[in-house]
C-alpha cells in the first residue's frame, strides 16, 4: 500500500476527475480482505450511506486499521484514510487535522453530500477508536 504522501502526489498528477475517481476506486481494490468476523454492528460506521466497517488492532503501541465497504468509491476513501492513519499511535492519530490533510484532494467539491458526510463519519470513528485506545493506555 502506498503512503499517504505518495497517494496525494499521484492524485495531484491526475488532471481529470474521472481519472481521480478511478484512482480512488483502484486504491480500494488494493485493500487487504476484511475479516468476516468484524463485519458486524459493533464495527459498523454510522452515518454512511453505504455499509462501512472499521476494525483496529494495536501493534507495538500503534493502531493498525482495517476497513471495508460495499461501495467501490467508499472502499477507496477507506484506503485513503488507512494510509493517513494506520500505523500511528493514538496520540499521533488525534493530532492529525483530517480536513487539512485531505484538503489537497478537494473531495468536498467532488463527492456527493452523502459521501462527504460518510467520510466525516469515518474520520470520527477512527478518532473515537484512537481516543479509546489512548484512554486505555
Amino acid at each position: 500500500m502506498a503512503t499517504f504522501e505518495q497517494i496525494r502526489d499521484d492524485f495531484a498528477f491526475l488532471d481529470e476527475w474521472d481519472d481521480r475517481y478511478k484512482y480512488i476506486i483502484e486504491l480500494g481494490r488494493q485493500l487487504a480482505p476484511y475479516p468476516e468476523e468484524f463485519r458486524d454492528d459493533a464495527h459498523k460506521v454510522r452515518g454512511c450511506a453505504s455499509q462501512v466497517w472499521f476494525h483496529a488492532v494495536r501493534e507495538n503501541g500503534a493502531l493498525v486499521f482495517h476497513g471495508d465497504s460495499d461501495a467501490h468509491i467508499v472502499k477507496g476513501l477507506i484506503a485513503l484514510l488507512l494510509a493517513l492513519y494506520s500505523g500511528k499511535t493514538p496520540d499521533a492519530i488525534l493530532a492529525v487535522d483530517a480536513e487539512n490533510a485531505l484538503g489537497p484532494f478537494d473531495l468536498k467539491d467532488h463527492l456527493t453530500p452523502q459521501r462527504s458526510n460518510g467520510l466525516a463519519s469515518m474520520v470520527a470513528r477512527i478518532r473515537a477508536m484512537a481516543e479509546q485506545q489512548a484512554a486505555n493506555a
